[in-house]
């Protein structure tokens, strides 16, 4: 049998061959390219300042539509340049906080499908996790891109508390951001749903908030109220004195939901689809706007970032106004 000669035995694949070869010589930067493309990756610095904020006309209706040219900033008055934009829900880092405490442990477990339809209508990169409270704060489920988990930890079996903390579950809550570092590009988002009667906590709503801007958190407040007798008729209990103020202070919105026909029927379904919707709302027509500050703000100090909008009709709410870097980020 006559040896195999390279040279001379070239076979039907050959032209192909050397039209690969000579695409890969011609065209050598679009093949790495395409080879190196990340899906749905966004990288950013650990000193990125990230700043949501909101967009209204004169009679208070939000803006969504616009670029990140419509922008400008300053760190501490001097202007700086935008180095990240995102516009809507793209990116959400958001925590169920659930008031374990009496007959609302079986409320929640019937809102656990709206709760987790609201976070599949985020963008590809959030994630979601579930705390459940008591006297204590229970991390059921950390960070996650995993629906069902986060949808069985609305159901797990815990033991009922005759006492409710509160303001140390938003501790908590703000706590488990904490291994994603104070400064993030994501959207994060507290949703805390109470009767906002708390017996037990060691922290307080000041604490909270002061704690929610550091890592800038913000609470969506949805207030189950607890109603009691007074002159014939049924009224809502008095909400701890600060629990507005979560969500108020810190960027995000306060709902009330139920009712003293609802609370006089145990059985009765309180429907928070409509409440998530105006939270997805809500997100959707935000803004986030990060930037890198210098080198002479990296000193663990306070510092103000502003965001103003080339049309001077609109009026922007930033929902962080200032920021620290530790020396050395």
């Amino acid at each position: 049998m006559p040896g195999h000669n390279p040279h001379t035995r070239r076979g039907p694949r050959f032209p192909l061959c050397l039209a690969t070869a000579i695409g890969l010589l011609l065209f050598p930067s679009f093949v790495t390219a395409q080879e190196t493309q990340p899906d749905d990756v966004i990288r950013v610095r650990t000193d990125l300042v990230a700043v949501p904020v909101t967009v209204a006309d004169s009679r208070g209706r939000r803006i969504s539509d616009l670029k990140q040219q419509d922008f400008a900033l300053t760190d501490d008055g001097r202007n700086a340049r935008i180095d990240y934009f995102a516009s809507g829900a793209e990116r959400i880092a958001l925590s169920f906080v659930l008031d374990n405490s009496g007959s609302l442990r079986e409320q929640l477990s019937r809102q656990r499908d709206a709760a987790i339809e609201l976070f599949s209508r985020f963008g590809l990169g959030s994630s979601v996790a579930v705390i459940r409270f008591g006297l204590q704060a229970r991390l059921l489920v950390p960070f996650t891109s995993d629906t069902e988990s986060a949808r069985a930890a609305f159901s797990v079996p815990l033991n009922l508390s005759e006492r409710t903390a509160i303001f140390d579950a938003g501790i908590a809550a703000v706590q488990a951001y904490a291994p994603r570092g104070e400064n993030s590009a994501e959207r994060r988002i507290a949703i805390l749903i109470s009767d906002g009667l708390d017996t037990a906590s060691r922290s307080n709503a000041a604490q909270v908030i002061a704690a929610a801007d550091r890592m800038n958190v913000s609470f969506y407040v949805i207030h189950l109220p607890l109603f009691t007798p007074s002159e014939g008729r049924l009224v809502p209990r008095r909400a701890a004195k600060g629990f507005r103020d979560l969500a108020e202070k810190t960027g995000g919105r306060y709902f009330v939901a139920g009712s003293a026909k609802s609370a006089l029927d145990p059985n009765a379904p309180i429907d928070l689809a409509p409440v998530f919707a105006a939270i997805e709302e809500d997100l959707r027509s935000q803004y986030v706007i990060g930037f890198y500050p210098s080198a002479a703000s990296r000193d663990g100090q306070m510092h103000r970032a502003a965001i103003t909008v080339s049309n001077r009709k609109l009026k922007v709410r930033q929902l962080r106004t200032s920021y620290s870097l530790k020396p050395g980020l």
